[in-house]
């Protein structure tokens, strides 16, 4: 009989790649760790692991317990959320990691409901600020609960089976210009326009790091030019401060841009671009009473204008 919790500890050991960061995640010692696989490996009746150098790696059927292994831990957190769904006066956390406009226009106005709902509050919210690749890496690690990513048109993103994740809004990505710069291209503000027409002008982006670069690069080269880029910056609020002082032009999903859009002229681009929001958990998690009422504010909380599924 296989023991679950070594089936824990030997999918942790694929996620975090070292009996020492292994141990640390699971609070143990490496020995422990290492004891507990041994044990795995008498109960499989074959190696899970192997040593490769200083370090360990998975064998065949240590790959085959560890898909396993995902949907057995899916299938108890279901189970522990049920147990939750059926008690009643309990403090629940909920950590969340979300992009940062995301964490400004959407877990912000949350954050105020629940303050605003609940005097002597019953669920309580913890926020880290990751961009989606990052957020994902820490759903997979088990150190977030929910995570908030987003995905291009022209950037689709996969979602492995082990997730659970619901579209929460669909937003344009628009061409942001100077008004000076809108009006030497002939453009009224509003006005649809075709991407190339920026060809010419200094680009404003986020770093090479970052899915909207990927976007920005794919969405240019599809209009046949390559973008001139003068400043890189991952955060919008910086790029739009930039175009309002004539430093060049950028694409912002509606979302990511300020409060204030006074002294830019926005378009929505002729051959559209768009950016989908998800709320991502772990296979099962969903049904935690703590995490139905987030995604349920989260869905109320999506800005107006925003696209939201039917």
């Amino acid at each position: 009989m296989l023991d679950v919790r070594r089936l824990r500890i030997l999918q942790h050991l694929a996620v975090y790649g070292t009996v020492a960061a292994t141990a640390e995640a699971l609070h143990l010692t490496p020995p422990a760790v290492s004891q507990h696989l041994a044990a795995l490996q008498k109960e499989a009746g074959t190696p899970v692991v192997e040593k490769q150098g200083r370090t360990l790696r998975l064998t065949a059927a240590g790959e085959l317990l560890v898909a396993h292994a995902e949907i057995i831990l899916a299938e108890l957190a279901a189970a522990e959320s049920g147990l939750e769904a059926l008690q009643s006066g309990r403090r629940g956390i909920v950590r969340i990691t979300a992009f940062a406009s995301a964490a400004r226009t959407l877990i912000a106005p949350l954050w105020r409901r629940l303050a605003d709902s609940d005097p002597a509050p019953e669920l309580s919210l913890r926020l880290s600020v990751q961009e989606p690749d990052e957020a994902l890496d820490e759903l997979h690690k088990r150190s977030t609960d929910l995570a908030l990513v987003h995905s291009y048109t022209a950037l689709p993103r996969h979602f492995p089976a082990t997730y659970e994740q619901t579209l929460l809004m669909e937003e344009p990505v628009l061409l942001a210009l100077h008004p000076r710069q809108a009006g030497e291209l002939g453009l009224r503000p509003g006005q649809p326009v075709d991407l190339s027409r920026a060809a010419d002008l200094p680009w404003l982006t986020p770093g090479p790091e970052t899915s909207c670069y990927e976007m920005i690069q794919r969405a240019c080269g599809a209009a046949g030019f390559v973008p001139d880029i003068r400043t890189r910056s991952s955060d919008f609020g910086v790029l739009a401060a930039l175009v309002a002082a004539g430093a060049g032009t950028a694409l912002i999903p509606r979302m990511a841009l300020p409060d204030t859009t006074e002294f830019l002229s926005l378009h929505p681009l002729l051959h559209p671009l768009s950016r989908s929001v998800f709320t991502v958990s772990r296979a099962g998690t969903s049904k935690r009473p703590d995490l139905q009422r987030v995604l349920r504010l989260l869905h109320d909380a999506a800005p107006p204008g925003a696209e939201r599924p039917a």
